[in-house]
């Protein structure tokens, strides 16, 4: 078990499989540092190898709206305050990470495609302790933050496909409509 690791997501909604992917980091230390990606347009880059990641429709949530579902889902499911520390993480300026996260933990991440293996290789030249929890094809990924998204926008189901915190956040804030009102305006 490491002491301390580093796990990281946009959570563009947060989604069951999102959750998985941060209990398979967090069963591997003992305190979980969450960075949140993209945490503003300012900090967003464009990333070649996936071209709609920095999209408004892509990136409807704040910063500190994605926070409290990550928060609220995680304390729901067990974890204290005291095992998890949620932080901006700008992934796509890898020399900002230093300013974020601790470079003595372990970066934990998962990988579906070139983008997952680009920023290995970017915590690579940063000399960082990596630790790949899994690496599947893009179609075995599962869940999709981008599919939660087109179901919410269509007004299909989607609350099955997202934590109770996260289905209760979403409702209040009306994400739905947010995403829709989006899409409109890019017509």
């Amino acid at each position: 078990m490491y002491d301390m690791g580093v796990i990281h997501g946009r959570f563009q909604v947060l989604h069951n499989d999102h959750m998985r992917y941060l209990l398979a980091g967090k069963e591997l230390c003992r305190h979980l540092v969450v960075g949140i990606t993209n945490p503003d347009p300012s900090l967003t880059g464009e990333v070649q190898e996936d071209r709609t990641r920095s999209d408004a429709l892509a990136n409807p949530l704040s910063y500190f709206e994605r926070l409290l579902l990550v928060r609220d889902s995680l304390l729901e499911v067990g974890l204290t305050y005291e095992e998890m520390t949620i932080v901006p993480l700008p992934i796509t300026q890898p020399k900002l990470f230093r300013h974020y996260v601790p470079f003595n933990a372990v970066f934990l991440l998962s990988i579906y495609d070139d983008w997952g293996r680009r920023k290995l290789d970017q915590f690579r030249q940063l000399s960082l302790e990596t630790h790949v929890l899994w690496e599947v094809r893009p179609e075995e990924k599962g869940i999709s933050a981008s599919d939660v998204r087109e179901a919410m926008i269509d007004g299909r189901e989607w609350e099955h496909l997202v934590p109770r915190p996260t289905a209760v956040r979403c409702r209040q804030w009306d994400i739905p409509g947010r995403l829709r009102k989006l899409r409109h305006a890019r017509r």
